[in-house]
């Protein structure tokens, strides 16, 4: 079983890479993407990390939530598993 984070505010120069190394610091990372925008492909600011057990996922949210990376400190928690949306995608005319 595997722990996937919501890690925010990021510094916008960060990488994906950057992000991977950041939280092998904790233990082992499945995997680390940081969100951009599709217009024109600058980072938001946020991305989603998935460590490879639970007890990592742990570790890193007690180790690297509140760090200060470039004067930013970062936010990280469990992510939620998204739900299903309970009302109709129809569109009103």
């Amino acid at each position: 079983m595997s722990k996937r984070l919501s890690v925010t505010n990021l510094p916008h120069q960060m990488t994906g890479e950057q992000l991977q190394t950041l939280f092998s610091e904790a233990g082992l990372v499945a995997s680390a993407k940081i969100i951009t925008y599709l217009h024109n492909g600058q980072t938001c600011g946020f991305g989603f990390v998935e460590m490879k057990t639970l007890a990592e996922g742990q570790n890193a949210i007690s180790m690297l939530n509140g760090r200060h990376i470039d004067g930013r400190p970062l936010v990280v928690k469990a992510d939620r598993p998204q739900s299903k949306c309970s009302f109709s995608r129809r569109s009103r005319n």
